[in-house]
């Protein structure tokens, strides 16, 4: 924010950035992390926890729309930035920071097979929905399968009967070590309060859904009720509790879906969250 603010750097660095980690960092992450990764019944409900927080998302916002009588666009904005986690760009770096570097793998497993094709199927389909137009099915497919993340897990998964030689261990290693650093620097690069005036209310609403309602829900959903227990487990919990996914705004942007209210809802859910973050990680120790 303090390079942004006095001019340091390029206002074009967090696309440099975001595109440095798209294509190097994060593929890089994923081939190193994942290798090890030991398939399991856990990997259902990894993966489930970011289509159920979309799903609680679409109903909740869509009654609370219903019951303030909030404009279609404002609707699209919350359920979207609601529905979606930022389980990456500041998920890892968070994963990293409260479970260490072990606990990547579990979190790649929720972003990839979870959040990110939520937000290329649903994600897309509902911003269609709530602004005029309607993504195609050759559109969704191809965002999914030529994205290089999700071209690095498949190959992951398909190297893991087979072992790593060493240097290329050490140079994955290297090249994923970068993710964490320029993730939070281009977020902070791009963060902005903007106006909060005339939107407090929704604002109050789609924050308290995201960091405690639907963190909640799965909470009580995966542990009293399913029985499920473990690190990989409490991971996805913490991914759930994640602020609106970056690109969750900028989608809702790209729609005109109340561009204003979807960027508050990413700049002071990012804030507030390093506050209910530490809580979630504290509630779930035991767990």
């Amino acid at each position: 924010m303090l390079l942004h603010r006095f001019k340091r750097m390029p206002v074009n660095t967090p696309a440099v950035l975001n595109s440095f980690i798209i294509h190097v960092s994060f593929p890089a992450l994923i081939l190193l992390s994942v290798h090890d990764l030991k398939i399991s019944g856990e990997v259902g409900l990894m993966a489930a926890m970011g289509w159920i927080v979309f799903a609680l998302s679409a109903g909740f916002f869509w009654l609370i729309g219903r019951w303030l009588d909030l404009p279609r666009p404002t609707v699209g904005a919350l359920i979207l930035t609601g529905g979606l986690c930022n389980t990456s760009y500041v998920g890892l770096p968070m994963i990293e920071a409260y479970y260490g570097h072990q606990g990547l793998a579990s979190g790649i497993i929720v972003d990839q097979l979870g959040s990110f094709l939520v937000l290329s199927t649903l994600g897309i389909t509902f911003a269609g929905i709530y602004s005029s137009g309607r993504p195609g099915v050759g559109e969704m497919a191809k965002r999914i399968f030529l994205f290089p993340p999700f071209i690095a897990l498949v190959i992951a998964l398909l190297l893991i009967p087979m072992e790593y030689p060493e240097w290329l261990t050490l140079v994955l290693k290297r090249m994923g070590d970068t993710l964490a650093p320029l993730a939070l620097l281009a977020v902070g690069f791009q963060l902005r309060l903007g106006h909060l005036a005339g939107n407090g209310r929704n604002l109050a609403i789609g924050l308290t859904f995201k960091l405690v309602l639907a963190p909640l829900v799965l909470f009580l959903l995966y542990v009293p009720l399913l029985g499920a227990h473990g690190q990989a487990i409490q991971i996805t919990l913490f991914e759930a509790a994640m602020p609106p996914m970056i690109t969750a705004a900028i989608l809702a942007t790209e729609h005109d879906l109340d561009p204003p209210l979807a960027t508050l809802m990413v700049a002071m859910g990012l804030v507030i969250s390093f506050a209910t973050l530490s809580g979630w990680w504290w509630l779930m120790r035991g767990v």
